[in-house]
């Protein structure tokens, strides 16, 4: 084996053992539209086999963004991935998709097989979560450009509608009811804000914060963003939800209304959840204010549906039934942006 690229400090072998560590965890994802197997030059995924009459590919390509950083500093890889995949497939089950297929990109400084393994086996299961088959990606060693240390993954996902079910702003009405799911936590966004706190606070990640749980403070903010396929899997190709929103950079404030069309907007309940207490923490340590949290996190609140006034009932059980705590957190009503009532619930 030529030594001349290893001596500019990329290792192919590396590389290849990288490819087989993750082989399993990738075939784990696969679904039976599935063509071939992992090594290819392109994946394969047969769409003759979806049975849609009028099918409409919805796709998203999202990363983790500094969250990643935290992820280095402790050492702890094997959640990113599912970052990863939620950041991506949450985008396009809220417009009413099945996601089909996911490619992920991983950039690093040195291939190290054991961590490559353990972020991919992070993207499989996000894949697995959200019923997605992960059939291909890149593996890119960049000696020069990312520290030895350093890594960077995104992802890209395509999923399939009815073209007549495709949920969105056209279908929402003055008084639906707009249903609220619980986040995980602070999800992958907002973490630039979050690590300045932290620095700034002088604690170590493995310092035990204050929560119920016990938890050290690097656990608490790298809890795996939440990924809502299953929850939302009955009622696609159904007439049940109107609109559907990924609450992520920008929190309600920026993401509800873009399921809202013109002239309507968000009256949202602030004291109808309970707050994951990482968000008390932020805010004690970092001096926010509530217009602050509401403009950067999703506060506890990881997605909103839109629903017609007589629904309402029947899709609190159904996602009752599949494990979600859904709350009636406000309505629509006529306007712009999002109007807040009452206040976050004191923790």
């Amino acid at each position: 084996m030529s030594k001349a690229y290893e001596s500019a400090g990329v290792n192919i072998e590396a590389g290849y053992e990288g490819v087989r560590r993750m082989e399993k965890h990738v075939k784990s994802t696969f679904r039976k539209e599935v063509i071939g197997g992992l090594g290819g030059f392109g994946g394969l995924f047969d769409l003759s086999q979806l049975n849609l009459k009028e099918p409409v590919l919805v796709s998203g390509t999202d990363g983790v963004g500094t969250k990643l950083m935290i992820a280095q500093e402790i050492n702890k890889h094997d959640t990113i991935g599912i970052d990863a995949v939620a950041m991506c497939v949450n985008d396009i089950v809220v417009q009413g998709a099945s996601p089909l297929f996911f490619l992920d990109y991983l950039a690093l400084g040195k291939n190290d097989p054991e961590q490559v393994e353990q972020i991919v086996a992070g993207v499989a299961e996000g894949c697995r979560q959200s019923g997605c088959a992960l059939i291909g990606g890149e593996t890119a060693e960049m000696p020069g450009l990312y520290d030895e240390k350093e890594y960077d993954v995104a992802g890209f996902v395509v999923g399939a509608a009815e073209k007549s079910q495709l949920w969105g702003a056209d279908r929402v009405n003055d008084g639906d009811v707009l249903i609220g799911l619980p986040s995980s936590g602070v999800h992958s966004n907002g973490f630039s804000l979050v690590r300045k706190i932290v620095k700034e606070t002088g604690l170590a990640w493995e310092d035990v914060v204050g929560s119920a749980q016990e938890l050290t403070l690097g656990e608490m903010l790298m809890t795996p963003t939440k990924i809502y396929v299953k929850a939302l899997q009955p009622f696609l190709g159904g007439g049940q939800i109107q609109a559907a929103a990924h609450i992520t950079g920008g929190g309600l404030v920026e993401n509800v209304p873009r399921m809202l069309p013109d002239g309507l907007a968000a009256e949202i309940q602030l004291d109808r959840w309970d707050i994951p207490y990482v968000f008390q923490w932020l805010k004690e340590n970092g001096t926010l204010t509530e217009e602050d949290l509401l403009e950067t996190f999703n506060m506890g609140i990881g997605l909103v549906l839109a629903v017609r006034n007589e629904e309402v009932d029947s899709v609190l059980t159904k996602l009752t039934e599949v494990g979600e705590r859904p709350v009636e957190i406000g309505r629509v009503i006529e306007g712009t942006g999002v109007q807040f009532e009452g206040a976050l619930k004191r923790w």
